[in-house]
């Protein structure tokens, strides 16, 4: 990483300036007045690693790339792998102070409610009745134990049910939430709420505007997580070029690198396996494109050391639990 300079330069300014076109002015008041705990802004995350394979390969052209890794995160889910897979991958990702974060299911989109498959969704990817709860919680718990200390959620009951488990001890204080995109908050009402649940960080729609950036980081602190580039499934959204702005209005702040023009791999098995270890490498790639793109632009100052995964701290609903016989 190159020194940061006082201010970045912006994206052909220089240029337009001598042709009598001036970049806009940035609006100080826009710059998030928010931190990781270690002080850094910003941190990355490869996502879509399905298994052992997969990260296999993400750690090795990481490393060939020298992009610098802090979460890696999986969408099938925690019952799709073997326990010595969780094990293999949570051994893997120890050794480079690589955060793990796996998916905990079962969700709508894969269960048999028919709503899900109609024009309006129905309730996506929420987890239906009790029984789906419950799966959730027999992930969490499974997943605890073989040492991964991030989970992925995608519905609110489900998040304020593990944030209680992590209060009551049931499951680790240093565990992690992450809410999944496809349930991201699209407001600062909804964004706060999501966070007073349990949330650790949260990721947001990759369509939202840096407006709305801004107006999130008014009402909370809590890190947001943001696909620089979008799967199609998302939006398939390039926003390379905005990467410093994303920074500046939403720190702290994951950059994920996802990839457009891909076709979906979950639920991951072995009939994916050439797609998902092309993808994963190909998403290292474009992680390198972004920060060597921050780094031309004098942007690239303020990333979190490596090995750090902890949010700081965060506001949270009372959590009352049952009185013990």
């Amino acid at each position: 990483m190159t020194a940061p300079s006082l201010t970045p330069r912006r994206p052909g300014a220089d240029a337009l300036a001598r042709i009598g076109h001036p970049a806009p002015d940035n609006d100080p008041a826009d710059t998030s007045p928010h931190a990781f705990p270690d002080g850094g802004t910003w941190r990355t995350e490869i996502p879509s690693v399905e298994g052992p394979e997969a990260l296999a390969v993400v750690l090795e052209e990481s490393a060939r790339h020298d992009l610098p890794v802090h979460r890696v995160s999986q969408g099938s889910g925690v019952w799709m792998l073997t326990d010595a897979e969780i094990t293999e991958m949570v051994g893997a990702c120890a050794e480079r102070g690589i955060e793990l974060c796996l998916f905990t299911g079962p969700r709508g989109t894969w269960d048999i409610g028919a709503a899900t498959r109609t024009d309006s969704g129905g309730a996506g990817l929420r987890s239906r009745g009790h029984d789906a709860l419950a799966g959730c919680v027999e992930d969490a718990l499974r997943a605890a134990e073989l040492g991964v200390r991030c989970l992925l959620v995608a519905d609110e009951g489900v998040l304020w049910t593990l944030h209680r488990l992590r209060v009551s001890g049931v499951l680790p204080a240093d565990t992690t939430f992450k809410v999944s995109a496809l349930i991201g908050p699209v407001n600062p009402a909804s964004y706060a709420v999501h966070e007073r649940l349990g949330a650790d960080s949260l990721n947001i729609p990759s369509d939202l505007t840096l407006g709305h950036l801004t107006e999130i980081r008014r009402v909370s602190r809590a890190p947001m997580d943001l696909y620089v580039e979008a799967p199609d499934d998302l939006g398939g959204y390039v926003r390379m070029y905005e990467a410093a702005e994303l920074i500046r209005r939403g720190a702290p702040i994951y950059l994920k690198f996802g990839l457009s023009r891909s076709p979906g791999i979950y639920p991951y098995g072995a009939q994916l396996r050439d797609t998902a270890l092309a993808t994963a490498r190909e998403r290292v790639r474009r992680g390198r494109l972004v920060l060597d793109l921050l780094a031309r632009h004098g942007a690239d100052g303020g990333m979190s050391p490596l090995g750090s995964r902890l949010p700081g701290e965060l506001h949270r609903f009372p959590v009352t639990l049952p009185e013990k016989d």
